[in-house]
């Protein structure tokens, strides 16, 4: 049963989590060991909290997920997990990352509770809207990073959260684009709410998307304080023209963790990383090894 309920709670997924952290990278803050302790206790109450909401997610849908070609291997729809199993434990799980959150602090609390929310009306009603429903992943992976921030007591960077809403809504509509050329005519037949979208309309949405994100990071780069920040501009730049390349040219898109196989794109993500590391963090780095 544990295994089938980690399968179940989609491990796979956890990377988005990774947003946690950009709180206390960008806060300059990242060499306080003393805050990595709230960070990775924060990181893994949103891993429990999100896998809580897929189990919850696959028990709504369990009927249409049976009919699915591949969904119908998943533990609860293939009869490996008991509904009633999965109801029990996610709960427990639930209150669990609630308690732990109380622990950390008031506000992350507050996050936790309100991405939770959020999520479960998406999975029971929101889903079905065409537009809202990527908005409201977009939202989500902003109280991601909100989240973040107050778990380790940094302010939220107005900056922070226009980048972070814009760059999940584009990747949201890369993956709406990509189910639409690859289902065709039959889209339709296998999410309902595909039949709101167009590849033409989804393009559209993507360019502008695409201008506002570009226009808010080389923005954010001019007030982090740092000057040479705008080096990463670039890079940033290029894995978002990757990004469009792939999903036009190779009708890539399907689920972003498959970013991190195109070559290209995991090379300007690992450059953008060492850079903004570097570049915020270097005198810092240069005066801790000069201790040695």
């Amino acid at each position: 049963m544990i295994k089938e309920l980690i399968i179940a709670m989609r491990p796979k997924q956890w990377y988005k989590n990774l947003v946690i952290f950009i709180g206390i990278v960008f806060s300059l803050k990242l060499l306080d060991l003393n805050l990595w302790v709230d960070a990775i206790a924060a990181f893994a109450v949103f891993c429990v909290i999100s896998g809580c909401l897929y189990i919850i997610n696959d028990i709504i849908d369990v009927d249409k997920d049976k009919n699915h070609p591949k969904k119908r291997n998943r533990p609860i729809a293939s009869g490996k997990l008991k509904t009633r199993d999965a109801w029990i434990s996610a709960i427990i799980l639930i209150i669990v990352a609630f308690g732990v959150s109380y622990l950390i602090n008031i506000w992350f609390l507050a996050s936790a509770v309100t991405f939770f929310l959020l999520i479960l009306i998406y999975s029971l009603f929101l889903k079905q809207l065409a537009i809202v429903d990527m908005m409201v992943i977009s939202v989500g992976f902003v109280i991601r990073a909100i989240a973040g921030c107050a778990a380790v007591g940094v302010l939220v960077s107005p900056w922070l959260i226009i980048c972070a809403f814009l760059l999940a809504l584009f990747l949201a509509i890369g993956k709406r684009r990509h189910e639409l050329v690859v289902l065709g005519k039959n889209a339709g037949n296998h999410r309902k709410i595909l039949d709101g979208y167009s590849t033409e309309m989804l393009d559209q949405m993507m360019n502008i998307t695409t201008s506002a994100l570009i226009m808010s990071y080389s923005i954010y780069t001019f007030f982090t304080g740092k000057i040479y920040i705008m080096v990463t501009i670039p890079f940033a730049f290029y894995g978002l023209f990757r990004y469009i390349y792939m999903v036009h040219a190779e009708n890539f898109g399907g689920e972003p963790e498959m970013l991190f196989k195109d070559k290209g794109m995991l090379l300007s993500m690992i450059l953008w990383a060492v850079l903004v590391i570097v570049i915020l963090y270097g005198s810092s780095i240069s005066r801790f090894l000069g201790v040695f």
